[in-house]
């Protein structure tokens, strides 16, 4: 393992409960760690990130930044990307360390730095916390092993699509 920075993405879920989440993963000296200090020090309206959480005072291994993509627009909305959310965020990334997707070296020299979409009219914390868990596990997977395949990008590229637009067929 010696790339300094690994980038991934994970997207889970229907509706206003989807996750979709993008990471930078890789040691504390190199781009995610400037990445991970960058952001903590230059918070912006509706926007500030912290360090995720498995309990009150503990925080994940390796240290990870939760930067929300949408500002809170309620108190339910909230709850949804400081509880729900972030929950989800800390059981994937020390899932993630735990069974060997991300080095030992990880634990103590390396952070994740998670960019994170939680739609404001999300209306399920149950369903915020399992699809930010399944898409954070599955961008680490994605960051660790060079996902996708570039033959997966091709394919995926002659049908694309998402949540929010489909091209009509050319």
């Amino acid at each position: 393992m010696d790339k300094q920075l690994y980038i991934g993405e994970g997207f889970e879920g229907p509706g206003v409960n989807l996750a979709h989440i993008n990471v930078l993963v890789g040691p504390r000296s190199g781009p995610a760690g400037q990445a991970f200090s960058t952001a903590l020090a230059t918070p912006s309206a509706g926007h500030a990130p912290f360090v995720v959480i498995a309990q009150p005072g503990i925080p994940a291994k390796p240290l990870t930044l939760y930067v929300n993509k949408a500002q809170i627009e309620s108190d339910f909305h909230g709850n949804a990307t400081w509880g729900a959310s972030q929950a989800g965020i800390a059981k994937a990334v020390a899932e993630s360390l735990e069974n060997g997707t991300l080095p030992p070296e990880a634990e103590n020299d390396w952070v994740v730095v998670s960019a994170n979409w939680v739609n404001p009219k999300t209306d399920n914390l149950d369903a915020v916390f399992e699809n930010n868990y399944r898409a954070c596990k599955n961008a680490i997977l994605a960051a660790m092993k060079g996902l996708p395949r570039k033959e997966d990008v091709f394919a995926a590229a002659r049908d694309v699509s998402n949540p929010f637009y489909t091209p009509k067929k050319v």
